[in-house]
C-alpha cells in the first residue's frame, strides 16, 4: 500500500474527566464529549483526557482510543436503542471514525492524522464499566465476542487533531495481522499452539505477551470473569 494512503476519516475528538462511576470508589472518565475545536495529542493522550484507573487504562500503550462509528448502528440493532448509542463517545473513545474498523487494520499500522502519528499498538479489552454504561448486563461480553471492541494506538508525533481529519496510512509492517484476526487468537482461538506461537513473533504490548506465554505454559485460558463483570 502505498504512503500517504487515507484509510478514514475522523468524525469526532472526545475527551472527559474521570468521575465517580457506580461503585463506592471507582471513577472512570468513559462519558467523553465531542470538542469544537482541535486537540493536542501528547504521548499520553488528548490534552484535557483523563482515565479513571490508571493501572488498566491510559499510559503510552493506550495513550488514544479509536472506535469505528460504522458499529454504532449495529449495536442499535443487537440491543436496541440507548443513550449511549446517540451520539460518538458512547465507548469512552477519543477518536471516533469512518470508513475503517477491526477487519481492516492491522496491529502496527501507522496512522497519519492531523499533525500527529499514531501507532495501533492493541485491540480494546472490554470491562465491566460498559455493562453499566449501556444498562446490558453482558455488554462487556458482547463486546468482546463481536470483535467490536476499538483499539488503541500509541503516539509516534506529538500533534493535534480535529474532526474531519483524513485518516492515512503510513506503514503496515504486519499486513497478515488485522485486528480482528488477533481478537480470534485471544478470545475465540485462545488456545491453538500453532496461533499463539506465530502471535508471539508479534512486537506485542508486554501484558499481551505474558498472556501468551502464559497459555503457552499452562495449556490454560485465564480468567475473564473479574474483567468483564466485575
Amino acid at each position: 500500500m502505498s504512503r500517504e494512503t487515507v484509510i478514514g476519516s475522523v468524525l469526532a475528538v472526545l475527551t472527559g474527566r474521570a468521575v465517580p462511576y457506580v461503585r463506592p470508589g471507582a471513577l472512570s472518565a468513559i462519558a467523553k464529549q465531542p470538542l469544537a475545536g482541535r486537540a493536542s495529542v501528547g504521548t499520553l493522550g488528548l490534552d484535557g483526557d483523563e482515565q479513571g484507573d490508571p493501572r488498566y487504562h491510559g499510559g503510552p500503550h493506550k495513550a488514544v482510543h479509536l472506535y469505528a462509528f460504522e458499529h454504532y448502528a449495529r449495536w442499535r440493532d443487537e440491543i436496541g436503542p440507548r443513550p449511549a448509542l446517540e451520539q460518538p463517545g458512547g465507548f469512552g473513545e477519543n477518536l471516533s471514525t469512518l470508513g475503517m474498523d477491526e477487519t481492516t487494520l492491522c496491529l502496527g499500522d501507522q496512522l497519519a492524522i492531523g499533525t500527529a502519528v499514531l501507532e495501533i499498538s492493541q485491540g480494546r479489552q472490554p470491562c465491566w464499566k460498559l455493562n453499566h454504561r449501556f444498562d446490558q448486563r453482558d455488554m462487556a461480553k458482547r463486546l468482546q465476542d463481536s470483535g467490536r471492541t476499538g483499539w488503541y494506538c500509541r503516539v509516534l508525533r506529538e500533534g493535534d487533531v480535529g474532526a474531519g481529519d483524513d485518516i492515512r496510512l503510513q506503514a503496515r509492517p504486519h499486513p497478515e495481522w488485522t485486528l480482528a484476526r488477533l481478537a480470534d487468537v485471544f478470545y475465540r482461538r485462545g488456545l491453538e499452539r500453532e496461533l499463539l506461537l506465530e502471535a508471539a513473533r508479534l512486537p506485542l504490548v508486554e501484558s499481551w505477551r505474558r498472556l501468551i506465554e502464559n497459555r503457552l505454559a499452562s495449556g490454560q485460558l485465564e480468567d475473564w470473569s473479574r474483567r468483564l463483570d466485575g
